[in-house]
């Protein structure tokens, strides 16, 4: 196939073009790169080879086996993805002048927090802000900040500080860490336990990639445990954790939030609690720094602190937001 060496003035680029063209630089791949944006093959091979005619270059050298991108490709694959963006922004601009709490929210949530406040966020969004269409996404946190960053998430739900730049965050709680214990255990049921119990039990621990796991080695290293103590990392979820606790293969630490979802019907696990201050985690939203939507997110982030007074957790500022009972 030929190609034309000098750009057609006359035609210029359509965002449908730049977006096949930017996923199959992501993907490299053409089916893969179809399926991300929702467009038949055939319609992303065509828009890619317009966006070629329409610049005058050769983005993509297709082989039978791969696709690769062109030197030129390589250089405006950036430019596109920031074409994008910019669209992106002015679109969500756009919204957030006209209406806010209107049209779509794309929401982020690590799977350490989702079960345990998205009861919580749903219901404000049904009970006080109707028109929003909220769309819910459950990824570890590294995905969330990918997402945010492109512009594929607008809001996340998640542990702070991220120590990440471009990314503001608006606190919510801070919540403490119970150890969870089989029934029988020397420290079940126990309260104001010392953080240096966590130096020699058998403790378990989430797969890496989960923010909790990193919260509760850097607890642990803080208690004085050594890199040599039985640490097993044995589970990809919380429910899983609990249900090795109770066939005693060692103890784990949960947020409070998750205390009652995840131990509360099973006879076959306790409870301890550390004496003040207890490990704790700040949960926050996070948002894009200087996105359109900024004091929209701010004043859903004050709705929310309001709406989660009834969970066991305490506002940033370190009053007692929520039921202070021992689950």
């Amino acid at each position: 196939m030929g190609y034309v060496h000098q750009a057609n003035r006359a035609k210029q680029p359509s965002l449908s073009q730049l977006r096949a063209f930017a996923a199959v630089a992501e993907h490299l791949h053409f089916r893969d790169a179809a399926a991300a944006i929702g467009m038949s093959q055939p319609a992303l091979s065509g828009a890619v080879s317009a966006l070629e005619v329409a610049l005058g270059v050769q983005l993509i050298e297709r082989t039978t086996r791969k696709v690769l991108l062109s030197p030129a490709g390589k250089r405006l694959a950036a430019r596109a993805d920031a074409v994008l963006s910019a669209v992106g922004e002015l679109m969500e601009e756009a919204e957030a002048v006209r209406a806010p709490f209107t049209g779509t929210l794309r929401l982020g949530v690590i799977p350490t927090v989702a079960p345990y406040l998205l009861p919580t966020v749903l219901r404000l969004v049904h009970e006080r802000y109707p028109d929003l269409d909220l769309q819910v996404h459950e990824e570890q946190t590294s995905s969330l900040l990918d997402g945010l960053a492109a512009g594929r998430l607008d809001l996340l739900l998640l542990a702070v500080p991220l120590g990440v730049p471009g990314v503001s965050e608006l606190p919510l709680f801070d919540e403490d860490f119970v150890l969870v214990t089989e029934r029988g255990h020397r420290l079940g049921g126990r309260s104001g336990i010392p953080r240096e119990v966590l130096r020699d039990l058998p403790l378990l621990l989430l797969d890496e990639g989960h923010c909790l796991r990193d919260q509760a080695l850097d607890i642990c290293r803080e208690a004085g445990r050594t890199q040599g103590g039985p640490v097993t990392t044995t589970a990809a979820g919380l429910s899983t954790l609990v249900q090795l606790v109770a066939g005693g293969l060692g103890v784990t630490l949960l947020p409070r939030t998750a205390v009652t979802v995840e131990t509360g019907r099973n006879e076959a696990l306790s409870t301890a609690h550390f004496a003040d201050p207890a490990p704790s985690r700040r949960v926050a939203l996070a948002v894009r720094t200087g996105t359109a939507r900024y004091a929209e997110f701010e004043e859903f982030a004050a709705a929310l602190r309001e709406a989660m007074t009834v969970l066991p957790v305490r506002t940033p500022d370190g009053s007692t937001a929520g039921a202070t009972t021992q689950g």
